[in-house]
């Protein structure tokens, strides 16, 4: 394969502070998971990631604002709201929710109080309160308000309660028997939001539903939804829900898991999968050589197991279409959060 996979880095005083702050997070949940077992390693990671934040939220700005990297991320991975910040400066800084959300867990993995003050004193210059119903790779609001309001529920630390409020009001987009805006469904039961790999959006929220309920589960409360209430079991239903419709309770009685179940995609939007192994075409396979692959009618010839492609459309409607990337090509931000998902259903089996 001769495609160029070319390699980006950022560095001061250049700006990233959506990969940054996104870095800076996941080095500090990672440093959680590594505390008991390699306390040494937990240490170097915590420390990194307070190195990354400091970087992020000193040069503010998005990575693909860089013009040395926009033409190589752009159209598919710029940073969607930053390229409208830098637009439109009036707008506040549409990668504050990476900010916000770095400093979160740094404050969850350091517990050093200088975080928990950044969280207090930037919300609503970073955006805090545009309350955005959404959790995925260019949006963490959602997942910030669920992830700051566990220590709301454990501390009583009031100046947070805007997040609790808005990760209340969130849930309760997804409850239909609510007063609030909803979040739309398709027919046979899954979450929808227009825009193509809409499967992103059903795993991520679901675990989303899983962690605020645990969260609601440890501190006795319930989620208040104007004429309903919804407690901790009835956001895990709904997670249910999802999981059951992907891995084949749905119109078309098809798993979006490919390999899992007798029906499952076969001819999915990925170069590996459909383009014969080395073992059966040791010839080599240029940049353009995998063209008469892509337009087969065939399935796959090599079977992805595990993957879950985007999924359905607004009618639950599936043409299984190596072509119609949109539903038929399985990411990393699909999958990612439906691990944390199954995992919990594993271990919670009732």
């Amino acid at each position: 394969m001769d495609t160029a996979r070319t390699v980006y880095a950022v560095d001061a005083p250049n700006t990233a502070s959506d990969v940054a702050g996104e870095t800076a997070a996941a080095l500090a949940a990672s440093s959680m998971a590594f505390q008991s077992s390699d306390p040494a390693y937990s240490e170097k990671l915590l420390r990194t990631a307070i190195e990354v934040f400091d970087f992020a939220d000193t040069y503010r700005g998005a990575y693909s604002d860089n013009s040395n990297i926009r033409d190589g991320v752009c159209p598919f991975y710029c940073d969607f709201d930053g390229y409208q910040a830098s637009i439109y400066p009036s707008l506040c800084l549409q990668f504050g929710d990476e900010l916000l959300w770095g400093a979160a867990w740094l404050r969850r993995a350091s517990q050093n109080d200088s975080y928990l003050n950044y969280i207090q004193n930037n919300g609503k210059t970073l955006g805090a309160d545009d309350n955005i119903n959404e959790f995925g790779w260019d949006n963490k609001h959602a997942g910030l308000n669920v992830l700051v309001s566990k220590e709301y529920l454990e501390g009583n630390i009031y100046s947070l309660e805007s997040y609790k409020a808005s990760a209340d009001s969130f849930m309760c987009t997804l409850i239909p028997e609510s007063d609030s805006s909803h979040i739309q469904y398709t027919p046979g039961g899954l979450i929808y939001k227009p825009g193509g790999s809409n499967l992103q959006h059903a795993t991520a929220i679901s675990f989303l539903l899983l962690a605020y309920a645990n969260y609601l589960a440890s501190s006795s409360q319930t989620v208040n939804c104007g004429a309903v209430s919804a407690a901790p079991a009835s956001l895990r239903r709904i997670g249910k829900t999802q999981v059951d419709y992907i891995l084949g309770d749905n119109p078309n009685n098809m798993s979006y898991m490919v390999g899992y179940g007798n029906n499952y995609p076969q001819r999915i939007h990925h170069r590996g999968s459909s383009i014969p192994s080395i073992k059966d075409h040791p010839e080599f396979v240029a940049c353009k050589g995998g063209s008469v692959y892509f337009n087969s009618s065939g399935p796959n010839p090599n079977v992805l197991v595990g993957a879950v492609v985007g999924g359905p459309g607004e009618d639950d409607s599936y043409e299984d279409d190596r072509a119609d990337f949109r539903k038929s090509e399985p990411t990393t931000y699909i999958n990612a959060p439906l691990v944390g998902v199954l995992a919990y259903f594993t271990a919670n089996p009732n």
